[in-house]
């Protein structure tokens, strides 16, 4: 695929939902929850437990009861990451907030050449979570962390 075709793409195809298998659902929903922003909302009637996390109207997180144990030296399924971009001061802030309320451990880092600055949680084994902004002198100086 040449650029002009990736472009194109890329105003059609937009990500939906990630989908996290866990085995501690309820630590998963209150982190989304109370720390992410996200609300709790209506999930079809499937066969195993879980949640769908709405932002803006959307179920954009489905949490997944996991149901089978991970063996060891098998590789479970997983989510490596799931990002989610505050370009918001006061919504940067409040997040920042929430993380030291509910006393949730983060890293940060910069991402070279883009100006932004990345906070990763760790969820759970295998599962982090990104919440990405732009990195300039008011966000250096004021929401670190």
């Amino acid at each position: 695929m040449q650029n002009a075709d990736i472009d194109s793409h890329c105003n059609i195809m937009k990500l939906d939902h990630a989908t996290i298998v866990t085995q501690d659902l309820e630590a998963a929903r209150h982190f989304f929850c109370a720390v992410a922003g996200l609300t709790d909302g209506c999930r079809p009637p499937f066969g195993v437990g879980g949640h769908w996390l709405y932002a803006d109207g959307r179920p954009v997180i489905h949490l997944v009861e996991a149901t089978v144990p991970s063996l060891e030296g098998r590789a479970a399924p997983r989510i490596d990451h799931v990002a989610f971009r505050v370009d918001d001061g006061s919504e940067w802030r409040a997040l920042l907030g929430r993380l030291h309320a509910n006393r949730v451990p983060f890293e940060a880092a910069e991402v070279p050449l883009t100006g932004e600055l990345q906070l990763f949680v760790a969820l759970g084994p295998g599962v982090a979570v990104e919440f990405v902004t732009r990195l300039d002198r008011f966000f250096e100086r004021d929401f670190r962390g």
